[in-house]
């Protein structure tokens, strides 16, 4: 059989506690791909607007993604030829906060208030808003309340998250601070409270002096956790799985080396995280909990193949996909398949 030649390849990864990210700082992915004599290009540090947006709609060839789950999950909606190679499942924090003023101290408390949701202008899918969403119908569920029972309010954003990247308003930072908008609007008291997560959302809570309605990203049932962060996914274009799904299984191989590091450095594996993040380590700590290293592993275990499903769903009862289709016909299981067999070889 011929092997396709390629000299490169494109790679993304969310700024969130993912093995892929661990694996890149650690200089395993470069190591990897150079013995093959690969050269691995960042998407999401490209100058290039029109392939950074590939961190978002999957739209270049020869290319892996390691992240949320939202981009991805609307890209297959939408026709995208891409395979569900692995899912990592790293819980976090994730809460509704208010102001001491809104008199809010309880969940029920929010029955008949206003919550702030953000919405970005239309083109790339609004994962931060069906993150938002997700997390207040999981939060409402756990007091016998809906979505119905609280009044929705539009934060109306004029950028896209494309623009979040550029601008004097960055003030030399690659992002903007994730929840600013909400934060700002719960402060002039437009809204009442809102949804945060991850340790962007434990910042901001502290920077504003939040009271804490509800927590629920390490709940015990793994429904009410599932959101856009929990599970994230490992995702690769139709070519490269088909054409060299060598790669794939290197790859795979590299990731599951990364997990393994991580487990045996519990403390400099937070401090990569931290960095990962734009977070401080204290900050990974309250939001990812003492054993992140213990979590960022790779899989394909019916349980994560099904919360990617539940998920699925939900984006498509609440119109954020293009169209609706079958999570297991998406996922591909010969790379990881194939790691095991070599591993017990």
């Amino acid at each position: 059989m011929t092997t396709t030649a390629i000299s490169e390849i494109w790679y993304t990864r969310c700024p969130v506690p993912t093995p892929v990210g661990l694996a890149a700082q650690l200089g395993l992915l470069d190591e990897t791909f150079r013995k093959e004599g690969i050269e691995l290009k960042s998407i999401i540090d490209s100058p290039n607007r029109d392939i950074r947006q590939s961190h978002f709609n999957h739209t270049l060839d020869w290319s892996f993604r390691h992240g949320g789950n939202v981009p991805p999950i609307r890209a297959r909606s939408e026709g995208r030829k891409t395979r569900l190679v692995g899912i990592t499942w790293t819980d976090e924090f994730q809460a509704i906060i208010t102001l001491p003023g809104t008199g809010i101290r309880t969940t029920q408390d929010l029955k008949g208030r206003r919550f702030g949701i953000a919405r970005r202008p239309e083109g790339i899918v609004d994962f931060m808003r069906a993150t938002a969403l997700k997390g207040l119908v999981s939060a409402l569920s756990l007091e016998g309340l809906s979505h119905a029972d609280v009044e929705i309010v539009d934060i109306g954003l004029t950028d896209s998250v494309l623009d979040s990247q550029e601008g004097p308003s960055l003030f030399g930072l690659k992002r903007k601070q994730a929840y600013g908008e909400e934060a700002a609007a719960l402060i002039r008291g437009e809204v009442d409270a809102i949804y945060v997560k991850g340790t962007a959302g434990i910042n901001v809570a502290n920077l504003i002096g939040a009271i804490q309605v509800a927590e629920f990203g390490f709940h015990p049932d793994p429904n009410i956790r599932i959101n856009s962060g929990s599970p994230r996914v490992l995702t690769v274009d139709d070519l490269l799985a088909e054409e060299r799904p060598d790669l794939v299984t290197r790859l795979i191989e590299t990731i599951l080396r990364a997990s393994a590091w991580a487990k045996a450095h519990p403390e400099e594996t937070r401090r990569f995280v931290a960095r990962e993040s734009g977070a401080t380590e204290e900050q990974v700590l309250a939001a990812n909990g003492p054993d992140v290293h213990n979590h960022l592993g790779l899989g394909l275990q019916p349980e994560l193949v099904a919360a990617i499903s539940h998920y699925k769903d939900f984006l498509r009862d609440w119109g954020f996909l293009a169209s609706d289709f079958d999570v297991e016909a998406w996922v591909d299981r010969r790379p990881l398949d194939q790691v095991t067999i070599r591993a017990a070889a």
